[in-house]
């Protein structure tokens, strides 16, 4: 045959090719391939060959095995597109002494001797996950700094110390106390409350009850605020928690642990008496 010998192809493989029947096994292997692809897509492509086995082994192949299931998402060319949770091994923070100054003692005499310090996510529909680090004075549970981004890094958390610094008229010997997240136990983050002359104080790993005002105090922006609030882009969420701080809550909401005053004007007695 002339386009054998074009292609090079020994007649009797062709002949073999267009008249071989498929054994019972290859017939299996493509209904299987079928079914794998349906549970595949059905779990928007989220599922592994592990999974998909769980799954085939309750619908009528209870002893196929994982091996084989591997086998033939790789023949269509197909795998699992969860993303593992990124860690950060650069930070070792067994070298870092890590004391809680505060042990749950949310009381002080006077502003600016004990900030409690974190980050909660804010979704907007555009730019998709954003971050808030906030300052809490725990006398006056005012927000005395923050700073909002679109990324959760360490100068997230240091801008926002730097903000309350500044905003608090640069106190010394402030305790600022957080949880042990990477951000807080960086070496650029320590160096920084250093530089300040501020003490460094961490919750137990694993406690958030030991920065109980500072998640209080995110709980109730998030109830007030960012749950009935559809944020467009980050610019628009910006404008909005702006005003939700320093426009509502340290100058207009009454807060029961400081006798129903506002933040700013609790501040205003302690500083006048």
């Amino acid at each position: 045959m002339l386009l054998c010998r074009v292609l090079k192809v020994a007649r009797s493989t062709y002949y073999n090719h267009i008249s071989h029947k498929e054994s019972n096994l290859e017939i299996e292997n493509q209904k299987l391939k079928t079914k794998i692809l349906t549970i595949y897509h059905n779990s928007k492509c989220r599922y592994g060959c592990v999974k998909i086995t769980h799954i085939l082994r309750q619908n009528g192949y209870p002893k196929i095995s994982v091996n084989r299931v591997l086998r033939l998402m790789r023949q269509l060319g197909i795998k699992s597109i969860t993303i593992k949770k990124f860690k950060n091994y650069s930070q070792k923070q067994q070298d870092i002494k890590l004391d809680n100054l505060v042990n749950q003692n949310f009381s002080a005499s006077k502003p600016n001797h004990i900030w409690l310090t974190d980050i909660t996510y804010i979704h907007t529909i555009k730019n998709g996950w954003t971050y808030l680090a906030c300052v809490l004075d725990i006398c006056t549970r005012k927000i005395v700094g923050y700073h909002y981004n679109r990324k959760m890094d360490k100068m997230l958390v240091i801008t926002a110390l730097k903000n309350a610094y500044k905003n608090q008229g640069h106190p010394q010997n402030v305790i600022i106390h957080s949880d042990r997240g990477s951000q807080y136990t960086s070496a650029d983050y320590i160096k920084t409350v250093k530089h300040l002359n501020m003490k460094l104080s961490y919750s137990k790993k694993g406690c958030p009850f030991d920065n109980a005002p500072m998640e209080a105090f995110h709980a109730c922006l998030k109830k007030e605020e960012v749950y009935i609030c559809h944020y467009q882009t980050f610019e628009h969420a910006r404008l909005a928690l702006f005003e939700y701080i320093e426009g509502f809550y340290n100058r207009n909401r009454i807060h029961s642990a400081i006798n129903f005053y506002t933040p700013i004007a609790f501040e205003k007695t302690c500083f006048a008496s």
